[in-house]
């Protein structure tokens, strides 16, 4: 299924993708998000704010999940649920990741998948916890089944998607505390890049790129747009998104030439997401016109970071003020 989310795999997009089903997926990836905009946390009665006091009952993407007890043996099946587990405080209490859970390099990466799950495998980990990005494979009800809750966290829509889930996992781990200061501190520094950066590149052109060969990009709808867009930079997939393409459009290089991006940033610069890089970019015939390819204003961010929505997205952001340092001003 080449055509699936990074957002449940590494992140929010594809790692490739194929023309004739990107449009659909991305689009179901996006409406099975919509939920988590409004997720909350709450606790018993006798709960103390920032008190690791259970039984806690969460509202995830799945409705309300009640964790009876401080979960001591979690599993998650998600490379950003991962990241927001050890970020924090609940690492020690993490016995298994999926496959694609690469971060922290401590985490216990096992051979479960997060986006075609074994229930019959994760039981074998005897867990009293389970985070996911999908209820995939009826993994809900046949865990829910068995005693054990499962928090569906889905592909992050915007940023305060991205905080509450951070919020949801303290408080379902109980680490309410930590994670509250997590969400904290990445608000800050997020805030300082942009600062940093400041109004010179407003309107400054750029393009995304999820692949090439075909290309496809994100627009400023999508999760990955509204962070760029904290810049004011004007992104050249906008024009050329339809209803179907559900935010990420495949781009023709006739498009891409004709709309002169100044800056491109390269989300698919590993070997798992195609090996693209900026010497290969400003190889592509007919490409030498374009200004980003001319003032050598391309970019091969960390695709890592660059497809997960946790703890890291100050990364990203760094990132790309670092980029636009180099760039020209408007």
């Amino acid at each position: 299924m080449r055509a699936r989310q990074r957002y449940n795999r590494r992140g929010p997009l594809v790692r490739s993708l194929t023309a004739a089903t990107t449009a659909l997926a991305v689009a179901a990836v996006v409406a099975g998000c919509s939920s988590s905009g409004s997720t909350t946390a709450t606790s018993s009665p006798s709960a103390t704010a920032g008190a690791a006091s259970f039984p806690v009952t969460v509202a995830a993407a799945n409705g309300k999940v009640t964790v009876r007890s401080a979960p001591k043996r979690i599993v998650s099946l998600s490379p950003t649920a991962t990241e927001d587990l050890y970020a924090v405080g609940a690492g020690k209490q993490v016995v298994a990741v999926d496959s694609d859970s690469n971060y922290p390099s401590s985490a216990p990466v096992t051979k479960l998948s997060g986006l075609t799950p074994n229930v019959e495998a994760i039981i074998k980990y005897s867990p009293d916890l389970v985070v996911a990005s999908a209820d995939s494979a009826g993994l809900v009800a046949q865990l829910t089944k068995v005693g054990v809750p499962v928090l569906i966290e889905p592909a992050a829509t915007k940023l305060d998607d991205a905080y509450q889930q951070i919020q949801q996992i303290g408080t379902a781990t109980g680490h309410a505390a930590q994670a509250q200061q997590t969400v904290t501190s990445m608000k800050s520094a997020i805030a300082a890049d942009v600062a940093k950066a400041g109004t010179a590149h407003k309107g400054l052109t750029y393009y995304w790129e999820v692949s090439a060969n075909p290309y496809y990009s994100v627009t400023s709808q999508t999760f990955i747009g509204q962070i760029v867009s904290l810049f004011g930079l004007k992104n050249i997939a906008d024009a050329a998104d339809k209803a179907s393409d559900g935010g990420y459009p495949q781009l023709s290089q006739e498009y891409l030439v004709t709309a002169k991006p100044q800056l491109i940033l390269l989300s698919d610069n590993s070997a798992a997401d195609g090996g693209q890089s900026p010497a290969i970019v400003a190889e592509r015939p007919g490409w030498s016109g374009i200004p980003a390819v001319k003032n050598s204003q391309i970019v091969g961010l960390d695709d890592d970071i660059a497809s997960r929505w946790g703890p890291r997205l100050p990364q990203l952001v760094a990132q790309i003020e670092q980029a636009l340092e180099k760039a020209p001003a408007q």
